[in-house]
């Protein structure tokens, strides 16, 4: 994964590139400065990652459990993990602030290319409002590295609510952190979460075996019943 920096639409930006198994990359920009949802994050490269492990993404084997399913990336900054999954057959809506939006769309139009049986498209969705545009609800919901403001940890739990149906699944990948309140805030999301939501925690060896740590975690999670 390269960085490479340069001038493009006015800004100081990066390029990260994130390699597919198939040697692909995807070139993502990200801003030297800005908030959090400027830059692609471990936890975001990760779950890249794990899209395309073998239970998912196997070509070889004909086996492609992304292809035509509908997903929404929550958070989705740069928009990285949402554009992997695009790229590997699923429709899919990256959604942020509109704040991020241009940095999305300048991903998507870069990395366009890459998309040849599934889709992508953006979306402004500040947690805690209305959905009904959204709807109906996702095969999946896409998250990285969405839990860090306190004072969002209730909106983005009632958007989750909202947006997920029975067959939803969300599948969710943070860095866990120690420093200030990071785990106080941690587990004040869990607590609200868990009282809607089922988890699994997918162990590391299902993960990708270069692309993970004990220090950022992937769970599923299900709505209860």
């Amino acid at each position: 994964m390269a960085a490479l920096s340069g001038e493009s639409d006015g800004e100081n930006y990066f390029i990260r590139e994130i390699e597919r198994n198939d040697g692909c990359c995807l070139h993502m920009k990200q801003y030297s400065k800005g908030d959090v949802g400027c830059v692609v994050w471990d936890a975001a490269i990760v779950l890249c990652k794990y899209l395309e492990t073998k239970q998912f993404y196997d070509p070889s084997n004909g086996i492609n459990k992304w292809a035509n399913k509908t997903i929404l990336e929550l958070g989705a900054g740069t928009g990285v993990v949402g554009l992997m999954a695009a790229t590997l057959g699923a429709h899919v809506t990256v959604t942020d602030l509109e704040d991020l939006q241009q940095l999305i769309h300048i991903n998507i139009r870069d990395n366009i290319a890459l998309i040849s049986n599934g889709s992508v498209s953006a979306k402004v969705l500040k947690w805690g409002e209305d959905v009904n545009k959204f709807l109906p609800p996702p095969d999946y919901i896409l998250m990285a590295d969405c839990i860090y403001y306190e004072q969002s940890l209730e909106p983005l739990v009632k958007t989750l609510r909202d947006l997920a149906g029975p067959d939803t699944c969300v599948i969710c990948c943070y860095e866990q952190r120690t420093v200030g309140n990071n785990p106080e805030v941690e587990k004040q999301f869990f607590q609200l979460l868990l009282q809607h939501f089922r988890p699994e925690k997918i162990p590391l060896e299902r993960q990708d075996p270069e692309y993970s740590s004990p220090d950022i975690h992937i769970l599923h999670l299900y709505p209860l019943a």
